[in-house]
């Protein structure tokens, strides 16, 4: 049997505000456990949380972000579960009047077309603590600095086919938030986390299948091999006779499985109630208004503005804007190369984030600033330099040259322009290579391609690789092709 797949994403968004969502505590990273939790976060008798306007402010930013509908009214609900890491034995979230309802985004797919995931709602909610295992001999350790901490949920419409799809729409939804600086989406500190809702089905079948729910996957790669595998053990469930229950379950990515973790709780197990400590929140349409004008250009607006300012394909353009810093960084190095925007595209996309993606760093951390790529960029353009010495320099620079005209100085690698001296070069190669060059000659036409490129690499090898390439290729066919 032919089986398909859907895929919805619930996509954990901390919120980058400085202080909880209902308390005055610290949101940072990183601080000795259980030293921003307050008696507010705690849920203790007496106390009464404040809501952070700020981070109402970036739920907004976020739906009109993303072509949704805001609620001038919202309210916030209970949710009622025990569970070692939430200490109040309930989560303030939103479940009947959410801020965000009814937006979209458009995905793009590896056949370079696009595809539109619709999102069902945004919701506010405090995060609960975090559970540690490790160092504990046998025993988990319960850190609550992060209780409290403000989330929009970004729930999506079951639309996503396969793990590809759900990485594709959750790198949207990372580079969205970015773009809108509500959250630095770090999915290793937890800043932005995944369940994924998973289900199969017999082709051609309109009811969905059982589903399971992927816990608090946090990376594009877990996601991608966690509904993987999913899938994979559904199906051979099926097909042996099994039938998929729904529930909770855990991916463990050292073992490439996943196992249960709880049965399916549906949303009357949680005894949802509205909060009776915070009144629902109104907000007019201007100050929606307000937020709109403020919104920065957003990754979509600044690929077309790429590929109509600097005259670049999609493809070029949906790489430069997966972050504001890279597509920043794009165009300080167009600038700095005096608008050799394409050729700056190139070595962006190519030998500069190949080279961070091997050492691990991100844009920001990258040891050759824009000014120094454009200035490298300069000097092919000008011919200085040919691309293939541009290497040597780009490698200079990365270990810590000030400037591409200090390496090509120093090196000796200026380009050999002067037509008389590679005119030689090319004689000398033909007279070395009587053999070659009658076989050359004797060729048809699609031989004489292949055997061209035999006499390029002899001369590039006699000038040491400084000599012209288009230059090279030009006085060679004179001479070769000469009776």
């Amino acid at each position: 049997m032919n089986w398909e797949t859907v895929i919805g994403l619930e996509v954990h968004v901390q919120l980058a505000t400085k202080s909880k969502i209902f308390s005055g505590s610290s949101t940072a990273f990183g601080a000795e456990a259980n030293t921003q939790a307050s008696l507010i976060d705690l849920g203790m008798p007496g106390t009464l949380p404040v809501f952070n306007e700020e981070a109402l402010r970036m739920a907004v930013k976020f739906g009109l972000a993303t072509h949704s509908s805001i609620s001038h009214r919202s309210a916030f609900d209970r949710k009622n579960y025990f569970y070692p890491d939430s200490p109040k034995g309930y989560q303030t979230t939103q479940l009947h009047e959410a801020i965000v309802n009814n937006g979209y985004v458009d995905v793009p797919l590896e056949d370079g077309g696009h595809k539109r995931i619709n999102i069902l709602r945004a919701h506010l909610e405090e995060d609960a603590g975090k559970s540690l295992h490790e160092d504990f001999h046998g025993f988990t350790g319960i850190d609550l600095n992060r209780a409290g901490t403000p989330l929009i949920e970004v729930v999506s419409e079951p639309e996503m086919s396969n793990a590809k799809e759900a990485v594709a729409y959750l790198r949207v939804i990372h580079s969205i938030i970015r773009y809108l600086e509500i959250s630095d989406g770090n999915m290793a500190e937890g800043s932005m986390r995944c369940d994924a809702n998973v289900s199969v089905r017999p082709v051609g079948q309109k009811e969905l299948g059982t589903r399971t729910e992927l816990k608090n996957i946090n990376s594009f790669r877990f996601v991608e091999r966690a509904i993987n595998t999913e899938v994979e053990r559904q199906i051979d469930l099926i097909e042996s006779g099994g039938k998929v229950i729904q529930a909770t379950r855990l991916y463990d990515s050292n073992k490439n499985e996943t196992r249960p973790m709880r049965s399916k709780e549906e949303a009357n197990d949680y005894r949802y109630f509205p909060c009776p400590d915070l009144l629902p929140i109104e907000i007019d349409e201007s100050y929606v208004q307000t937020i709109r004008e403020s919104l920065p250009e957003l990754p979509w607006e600044k690929a077309a503005r790429f590929q109509g300012d600097y005259q670049l394909s999609e493809y070029d353009a949906q790489i430069l804007v997966t972050s504001h810093e890279l597509a920043n960084y794009f165009e300080a190095c167009v600038k700095a190369s005096q608008a050799e925007a394409k050729l700056c595209a190139n070595w962006i996309s190519g030998a500069l984030l190949g080279a961070l993606n091997k050492e691990n760093l991100d844009i920001g951390q990258s040891p050759i600033n824009p000014e120094q790529l454009g200035g490298l960029i300069a000097r092919i353009a000008d011919n200085t330099i040919s691309g293939k010495i541009a290497k040597t320099v780009f490698e200079a620079l990365w270990e810590g040259a000030k400037n591409a005209d200090e390496v090509i100085e120093k090196q000796g690698l200026k380009q050999v322009t002067d037509s008389g001296a590679i005119q030689s070069l090319v004689e000398d190669v033909i007279a070395q290579n009587p053999e070659q060059v009658a076989n050359y000659r004797a060729a048809d036409e699609t031989k004489r391609k292949k055997m061209f490129g035999f006499f390029v690499g002899q001369i590039m090898k006699a000038s040491k690789g400084k000599a012209n390439p288009k230059q090279v290729n030009q006085l060679l066919v004179e001479v070769l092709d000469k009776p």
